[in-house]
């Protein structure tokens, strides 16, 4: 077989992917991710400073990871339409914009970190399938694009081993002046960072682009956008306003509404933003599937991770970090075996295998109270298990995807996984947060209701602390006791519903893993490695 990747330029005209591109591209998507991990260590920084509800805290990392899921198949066609260099050099800006807006948060300004996450958020969605795109344009060769790409994954998991790092460190080494200020430095070092890959890009990277045959599909991507949002809402507003709220019914209404409607249209344009024929095959609807509810697990465990470590137990940034370091390494450790892995053995089974070993490290997680936690280090060996099932899972979702449909629907089929996978990751904090919250929440409200003296101390407080108090579990445990009665109520219930928050991942690991195991392990499928497999996939 010819190793020779199609490609639509012209015989002998077909451009090189020169040191410059690549440099951009891996700086870019370093960049990107460095964005998705920035919360996951100064949570607890940025809720005890700012003042934050719990769900506002949620929305802290969901804010970015929203947009990326919601924008990043039409970025994709945006690139192959009017240039690739200009829209990941925009990315890049987007980033800068974005970290300012962090790093300038002014007290209480909750609102203006959640715009600025929201502005890096669209910087990241166009980076992760543009950066790939150009890779892609500039190789034409099985060997060469897989070892393009291989690159490109490095740079993607050193962005999220070193995230933590960079926002532990900065939050240390500039803890002067007012408590919680330092929080702030991780996002101007995002936009620094930026800063330097938008440079890069201008300076250094050649144009791309593909524009025959690409059309934006407008009126599917508006209505699949306010779906998902609306649904996300719903499902992280909950657990504030209440599940009988106007706010929160109204937003799952208008989510059926318009997924309804996306329906509707991709049947009908020419040119969908997913082609919905791709579910009536049966292996890349059960790889969806999978796909969800692994990275839901994942990133619903990295989520309880950050807000256990630095939210309940009040670790400093780097203490945090310590805990993202073990999550991570492990995609470092399998880095150079992940493809061999996939050449040598069938890819639903090493999709099964990274969703058990997800499951088993989260079971273990929920049976370690924080109420009895002595360090990071007793969270070490789950930790690390879980890290290397998600290295192994998602270095396989792709391949099994596109191995499941025709050659023809490759491209259409590694896009639509992307999405799925990117949603499955936002839904992560979202619904681990509103379950382990309003399990936190009604056991303070049972605990105040069943001990009036409580209450009346709780009464007693002074206005400011009652509204920090008053403002969910993680307010009431933010502040010490004395002068917080609460205190010791709120952590308890803290440490259990977050626990509560590790099974559930883990039972959506566990099934994952039945369900690649039974539909996927028995079915013979090509054993090549897909170039790109890791594409735009947050580590």
């Amino acid at each position: 077989m010819s190793e020779t990747v199609a490609s639509s330029g012209a015989p002998g005209m077909l451009p090189k992917l020169t040191a410059g591109t690549l440099l951009a591209a891996i700086s870019a998507c370093f960049v990107a991710q460095v964005g998705v991990s920035i919360p996951a260590v100064i949570n607890g920084y940025i809720n005890q400073d700012l003042g934050t509800t719990s769900t506002q805290l949620t929305w802290v990392s969901d804010a970015f990871l929203v947009p990326v899921t919601l924008f990043e198949l039409s970025f994709g066609v945006v690139g192959d339409l009017f240039g690739r260099k200009r829209l990941l050099a925009i990315g890049s800006l987007l980033m800068v914009i974005g970290g300012l807006f962090g790093y300038f948060t002014p007290d209480g300004g909750v609102g203006v970190l959640l715009t600025g996450q929201v502005i890096s958020g669209l910087g990241a969605a166009a980076i992760f399938p543009t950066s790939v795109a150009m890779i892609a344009a500039g190789t034409h060769t099985i060997r060469d694009r897989a070892h393009a790409i291989s690159i490109w994954a490095a740079a993607l998991t050193a962005g999220g081993f070193m995230s933590p790092l960079i926002g532990g460190l900065l939050a240390k080494l500039n803890h002067s002046g007012g408590e919680f200020a330092s929080w702030r430095y991780a996002f101007l070092a995002m936009a620094v960072l930026a800063a330097v890959s938008a440079l890069i890009t201008f300076i250094a990277a050649e144009n791309s682009s593909s524009p025959v045959g690409r059309s934006l599909d407008w009126p599917g991507q508006i209505t699949i956008a306010i779906s998902l949002f609306a649904l996300l809402f719903g499902v992280i507003q909950g657990a504030e306003d209440g599940w009988s709220s106007a706010r929160v019914i109204g937003s799952f209404v208008i989510a059926v509404v318009f997924m309804v409607a996306f329906v509707l249209i991709e049947q009908r344009v020419d040119k969908p933003l997913i082609q919905l024929s791709l579910f009536s095959n049966r292996m890349f609807t059960v790889s969806a599937v999978v796909t969800v509810l692994g990275m839901f697990a994942y990133l619903g465990t990295a989520y309880a991770t950050s807000i256990r470590l630095s939210a309940i137990l009040n670790y400093s940034p780097l203490k945090t970090a310590g805990g993202f370091i073990l999550l991570n390494i492990m995609g470092v450790v399998l880095f150079p075996v992940s493809a061999k892995v996939l050449q040598r053995y069938n890819p639903g089974w090493v999709l099964a295998t990274g969703m058990a070993l997800i499951g088993i490290g989260d079971v273990a997680l929920a049976a370690i109270p924080a109420a009895t936690h002595p360090g990071v280090w007793v969270m070490a060996i789950p930790l690390l298990v879980i890290g290397a099932g998600f290295k192994t899972a998602v270095t396989a979702i792709t391949v099994v995807a596109v191995n499941s449909v025709p050659t023809d629907k490759a491209g259409m089929a590694s896009g639509a996984t992307s999405m799925l996978r990117d949603f499955g990751l936002t839904l992560g904090p979202a619904i681990v947060g509103a379950i382990a919250l309003t399990n936190a929440a009604n056991a303070i409200s049972a605990k105040l209701a069943g001990d009036p003296a409580l209450q009346q101390k709780v009464n007693a407080l002074p206005p400011e602390l009652q509204g920090v108090v008053n403002s969910g579990p993680l307010g009431a445990n933010a502040i010490p006791n004395p002068p917080n009665p609460l205190k010791e109520v709120a952590f308890h219930a803290l440490s259990h519903a977050y626990s509560i928050g590790y099974l559930v991942c883990g039972i959506a690991a566990l099934a994952a893993a039945l369900i690649a195991a039974l539909m996927l392990g028995g079915r013979q499928q090509s054993h090549t490695f897909v170039a790109g497999a890791e594409a735009s996939a947050p580590q």
